[in-house]
This record gives C-alpha cells, sequence and structure tokens, in this order.
C-alpha cells in the first residue's frame, strides 16, 4: 500500500521515552541530561540506519530546543574548511533563543582533517552558547582532538529477531498482510539497517500484501532482494552473477559487511559459520589489494558457496 507519507518518519522516535534502548547505561546518561537541561559535545557513532540521527533528534526535542536554534548539516555533502567558518560559525557566533544552539553534523566522517581542525576551535570558542552533536559511520575517521572533546557513544545494531520484531509490527500497524519467509527475505537484504528496511517495506506493499520479487514488487530493481531470494534457493551461481553485475565499486566494502551480518545466508551450523567469516575477512584483505575488486569479490563468494557442498 503506497502512502503520501514515509513509514520511517511515521514511526520515527519523538521521544526519550520512545527510543528503543540497546544500553541501559546510554539511557541512563541521555535521561540525565533531559533531567538537567544541558549536554555536552556528543560523537554518535554505528552503521547506518542504528538510530544516531534519530536519538540526536529526540535529544534535542526533549531537552526543549527551538528550531531556530538548530542547524543541520549532512557532512557527506559540506565538508569544507570554507563552509565551517562562513555557515556555521556565522550560526554559533550569534546569540541562542534559548539556552544554547545546536549544531547536527550528520555523517562527520565526511569532513576533511582540515575542516575538522577548524571545527575543534569553534567547540572550544562558543562552548558557552552551542553545543555540536556529530554522527559517523566510521570514528576512526574522526581526529583525536573532537573525541577529547565530545562524549562519545556507540548506537549498537539492533538483534536481528528484534529487527524483524519492529519490522514485522509496522506491517502490522499498516494492515499489511506477509508471510514471514517473505519477510525474512526484506530483512535478510537490508539488516542491520533498519531505515532502509522500513523503505523497502513501505515500496514493497501493494493492495495491502508485502509482494515477493516474483510477484513485481516495486523492489525489483533492488539487487539484494533478489539475491537472497537466489541464495535462499541455493542458485549461488546466479546469485553471484547479480551481485557482482549490481554493486556499485563504492559499494564493494559494504556487500562484504553485508555477508558477515548475514551468515546465514551462506551457512547452516557453527562450524560453517566460522569458517564463513574466515573467507568474508580474507577476502575483505584481499579488496584492498587486487587490481580487480569484482573478481575477487566473485572469487569469495564461491569459496562460500563450497560451504554448502
Amino acid at each position: 500500500m503506497i502512502t503520501n507519507y514515509l513509514w520511517t518518519e511515521k514511526y520515527r522516535p519523538r521521544t526519550v521515552n520512545d527510543y528503543v534502548w540497546r544500553d541501559d547505561a546510554q539511557q541512563a546518561q541521555v535521561r540525565q541530561w533531559v533531567s538537567e537541561k544541558n549536554i555536552p559535545h556528543l560523537l554518535f557513532s554505528g552503521g547506518p540506519g542504528t538510530g544516531k540521527t534519530t536519538l540526536a533528534k529526540v535529544l534535542m526535542n526533549d531537552l526543549g530546543v527551538e528550531d531556530y536554534d538548530i542547524m543541520q548539516i549532512n557532512a557527506s555533502r559540506d565538508n569544507g574548511v570554507d563552509f565551517i567558518r562562513e555557515r556555521i560559525e556565522g550560526f554559533v557566533s550569534t546569540i541562542p533563543f534559548g539556552e544554547f544552539k545546536v549544531v547536527l553534523l550528520d555523517e562527520a566522517d565526511y569532513l576533511s582533517p582540515n575542516a575538522q581542525a577548524v571545527l575543534r576551535g569553534l567547540m572550544e570558542t562558543y562552548s558557552s552558547t552551542a553545543r555540536f552533536i556529530m554522527t559517523c559511520n566510521y570514528p576512526n575517521k574522526i581526529i583525536p582532538a573532537l573525541h577529547s572533546r565530545c562524549q562519545g557513544f556507540h548506537i549498537e545494531k539492533l538483534d536481528k529477531t528484534e529487527f524483524t520484531a519492529r519490522a514485522a509490527t509496522i506491517l502490522v500497524e499498516e494492515n499489511i498482510n506477509f508471510d514471514l519467509d517473505v519477510l525474512d527475505t526484506y530483512v535478510s537484504a537490508q539488516y542491520p539497517d533498519l531505515r532502509k528496511c522500513i523503505n523497502s517495506l513501505q515500496s514493497g506493499s501493494s493492495g495491502g500484501v508485502l509482494q515477493t520479487i516474483s510477484q513485481g514488487s516495486q523492489n525489483s530493481n533492488d539487487y539484494r532482494l533478489q539475491a537472497v531470494e537466489l541464495f535462499k534457493a541455493r542458485k549461488i551461481r546466479e546469485a553471484r552473477k547479480l551481485i557482482c553485475s549490481q554493486v556499485r565499486p563504492d559499494e564493494m566494502e559494504e556487500v562484504f559487511r553485508w555477508m558477515y551480518d548475514n551468515l546465514d545466508l551462506f551457512a547452516s551450523n557453527d562450524e560453517n559459520k566460522d569458517r564463513a567469516i574466515i573467507i568474508i575477512r580474507n577476502g575483505l584483505v584481499n579488496h584492498s589489494m587486487v587490481a580487480d575488486a569484482e573478481i575477487n569479490l566473485s572469487a569469495t563468494f564461491c569459496e562460500l558457496a563450497d560451504l554448502h557442498d
């Protein structure tokens, strides 16, 4: 059922009470900040779709930060020194309407080292009237000087069972009929990115039913969904050819992580899952050294296919 609203926004938590916590200590810390109406500079790290930006927005909402006092930036697009100096410094240098201003820097790991160095200076200069919240997938790309000025939170991915339960709950809320095996295909294709999975479920729901690829789902252009169905049917060669023909060069490393997060597709027992991890690790190590990354990825899938023999 295609609607005029996004499920990801409809089911996005709005308050600390709505947020799904994976760490009790983090929950207690956030509730303390809300109670005190104050926060330090923050760095939220974790994989895509795990709730980093959602947590930042929940926190700002419960702190009562006015919209006029919030600047949200996608650092994957705006990441240069000039942007930091002109836009961000211009924003934080003015007096806030409330207690303080908040700069939310999504994907801060895309900031250049020089831009991060400038940001460090702004954090110190305007610490009495501005707070910086950064989110990133790769905290190792954030310079040590920023780490030392921020309180770090690593947002763990949802357990796959809980991930599936969240997806199923949304389908039930939207009155979408679904087969558990079809839902598992969507989950396996997108796990652990819940946001992407929810988007995929919405576009794959037609006439009140969650469609399979063979039923003509609007997700038919998502090669991972097609590949998962092929893996389940033990059509390993077809799945390998599909992925290798569709994956973009910048997605290669992400595919290795996807394989690691979905070991059930390649192995049915713990011993073979351990072997699969080693195969995936070797493929990822070779990825940075080979002349043709596609051949290396294809070879990794060939080795994983042997686990079914």
